[in-house]
């Protein structure tokens, strides 16, 4: 690779592979020893294409989400299955891996810009601004530039624009679907919330069950099914339709969470069992 080769948006890849690099060394940890991220479906990741996949998910920080999808999917393509044991695979990562951010998160501070140019496409949000909502037209270069990305690579999403959980799916999602027919991979997170703060740079609790499922891309008639058809099929994928907001009872509070705990099938449970022992 010529040492000053860039991408579509003018990054450096020799520069870029190096903040991956740093940064993946830095941020393994949060993911391997504080906490232990539990994956499911990475062979998926194997069997897609080069370039024009959309992966859709739900969201819970700012960047601790994107960092670990950026491990996990580095992690899938060198072989490995539903783990990121051993850091190895993070010197030669896929360099065309892309994610949509809202402009004014990426411009706060130098870290954001940084990141920003690991793999940033930055938008500006079309409903909320500096914490206040707001109506504006969408800018047609931010859509370009989605377009852009999916041409060279593949994109993270979250269609939903925001951490809080059981918000709407934006539309932009369902048309850019629409128009560049990429193939949509849905990813659903947990635990994440719950061990970092918003931002995902501070660690807030250890020991936390995170997760990552990986599902199947979702099968979409591009021209005969709308928008409101792809929005739907969105919800359910990532597991943020209504339906999934429930009010329980003290016993199936219980239930849940021991369904949660079973849930355990990636062998944390061994993991916690040995720590006991030598307590």
């Amino acid at each position: 690779m010529p040492l000053f080769k860039r991408n579509p948006f003018g990054h450096i890849l020799f520069l870029k592979k190096w903040l991956i690099r740093i940064f993946g060394v830095i941020s393994h940890g949060r993911y391997r020893r504080f906490n232990n991220l539990q994956i499911e479906g990475s062979e998926i990741l194997r069997n897609l294409p080069e370039n024009n996949v959309l992966f859709v998910s739900n969201h819970q920080t700012y960047f601790a989400d994107v960092a670990a999808m950026f491990h996990v999917f580095n992690a899938a393509l060198k072989g490995r299955d539903n783990t990121i044991k051993n850091i190895g695979y993070i010197w030669q990562p896929k360099l065309n891996i892309y994610y949509v951010a809202a402009g004014e998160t990426m411009r706060a501070g130098l870290l954001p810009k940084i990141f920003a140019y690991v793999g940033s496409v930055s938008i500006e949000r079309t409903w909320r601004s500096e914490g206040k909502d707001v109506k504006r037209q969408v800018k047609m270069s931010d859509v370009s530039n989605i377009g852009k990305a999916l041409n060279d690579g593949w994109v993270i999403t979250f269609p939903q624009g925001t951490t809080t959980a059981f918000k709407p799916i934006r539309r932009g999602t369902a048309h850019i679907i629409k128009k560049h027919k990429p193939v949509v991979v849905p990813i659903v997170i947990d635990g994440f919330r719950r061990s970092f703060d918003k931002k995902g740079l501070q660690i807030k609790k250890r020991n936390v069950l995170q997760s990552m499922v990986i599902k199947e891309p979702l099968e979409i008639d591009y021209e005969n099914e709308d928008v409101a058809d792809i929005v739907t099929k969105i919800e359910y994928a990532i597991e943020q339709h209504p339906s999934f907001l429930k009010v329980l009872t003290p016993k199936q509070l219980e239930e849940e969470q021991d369904f949660i705990e079973s849930r355990r099938f990636w062998g944390a449970d061994s993991k916690e069992k040995e720590s006991k022992k030598k307590l």
